[in-house]
């Protein structure tokens, strides 16, 4: 066998067809680089029809759930993750703010959730939160929570305690993505070690918060690469019950700001291997989503994506505006869902806007 996060893997491929086998099989966390390669050297059609029939057996294949993402605290990060227009040490033209408001923040949320989002995601640019910003942060999680929306944030890496006041106020999801292939990590971040993340995972699940947990596409990794990505995902003790997949946006200024874009079927390939490893996580269709035209986002959602960000910006680069969104999920037959909230629980349910109480396990709730 090979080690989760080693990197190393056989030199024999499984064949197609054993590759196809691994989908009938049990939640697992022990996927080796060989099958997850198979997977990937599937023939196209061959894969995504299989991610297909898994995302079915699942999740509501016409559901998808809505984001917004907000940088409550923008730029002067000090760390030097290459694809990242807010550190610091880059010229990218994002100027170092301060924590935003309460208020402001708030009002952010009414209209997120005015326009059909039905969770409300908060960046911070900091390398991780000091003790005295987890009050101040935890302040702006209770009055989003108080809305009626599922709340996540992202802060970077956390200290002792941290995971725990943030879910005692109320906050459902903690994002910490491992970016990509653990033997890829170094040609991409210099700053903090790939352990650390695993070690703010860990805090976030042993303080019973859900977990958002996917990395990024597109960097110049090998498709081997890729699929290492996506085995230590699926190797996690738990999978993420919120897995995003991002495709680069390559931000001038930045180390990786010419960096060749990545095909859009290899893009569809690693949300179809997502969704096959991790049948119950809602695989979501992050950054990157501005730049693919409508043909490959609807690949996409067939492939497997069950969720996506809309409406602000996507913390400092675009994505597609709300309109466009909803007259695509129209296009699509698509519905959103929304938060259905249940009476003592700090985890809200997804149900679909239309059949509200269905219990058909679509959505993050099915996944926790």
């Amino acid at each position: 066998m090979v080690d989760s996060l080693s990197g190393g893997f056989h030199t024999r491929r499984p064949s197609p067809h054993e590759a196809i086998a691994v989908t009938d099989t049990p939640i697992r966390h022990d996927w080796t680089r060989d099958e997850v390669l198979a997977l990937f050297d599937l023939p196209f059609n061959e894969l995504v029809y299989r991610a297909h029939t898994v995302h079915r057996a699942h999740h509501d294949p016409n559901a998808v759930q809505v984001s917004t993402l907000l940088s409550i605290k923008t730029g002067g990060c000090p760390e030097d993750c290459a694809y990242c227009p807010q550190a610091a040490r880059y010229d990218t033209g994002v100027q170092a703010q301060k924590l935003m408001d309460v208020d402001d923040v708030l009002a952010r949320a009414k209209a997120a959730k005015a326009a059909g989002a039905s969770r409300f995601c908060m960046g911070a640019a900091w390398r991780g939160p000091k003790d005295r910003d987890i009050p101040k942060v935890a302040a702006i999680v209770r009055a989003v929570k108080d809305l009626g929306l599922e709340t996540c944030a992202t802060l970077g890496l956390l200290g002792d305690g941290h995971a725990q006041q943030l879910k005692d106020a109320g906050l459902d999801y903690y994002n910490h993505n491992i970016d990509t292939a653990p033997e890829f990590y170094g040609e991409i971040i210099h700053t903090r070690e790939y352990q650390d993340r695993l070690d703010t995972l860990e805090q976030v699940r042993d303080a019973g918060l859900k977990t958002c947990c996917g990395g990024i596409v597109g960097m110049g990794e090998t498709r081997a690469q890729r699929a290492g990505l996506l085995q230590a995902l699926a190797n996690l003790p738990a999978h993420p019950e919120s897995v995003p997949i991002n495709q680069l946006v390559a931000v001038p200024g930045t180390p990786l700001a010419n960096q060749e874009k990545l095909d859009p079927f290899e893009f569809v390939r690693a949300i179809a291997v997502a969704r096959i490893l991790m049948p119950r996580s809602v695989v979501r269709l992050s950054a990157g989503r501005q730049q693919m035209d409508d043909a490959v986002q609807a690949l996409c959602f067939f492939a497997g994506a069950g969720s996506i960000f809309y409406g602000e910006k996507l913390l400092t680069t675009g994505n597609p505006d709300v309109e466009h969104d909803q007259a695509l999920f129209r296009r699509l037959d698509l519905r959103a869902m929304e938060v259905v909230e249940q009476p003592g629980t700090v985890h809200a349910d997804i149900l679909e806007s239309e059949a509200a109480g269905c219990g058909h396990g679509c959505g993050c709730s099915a996944a926790a």
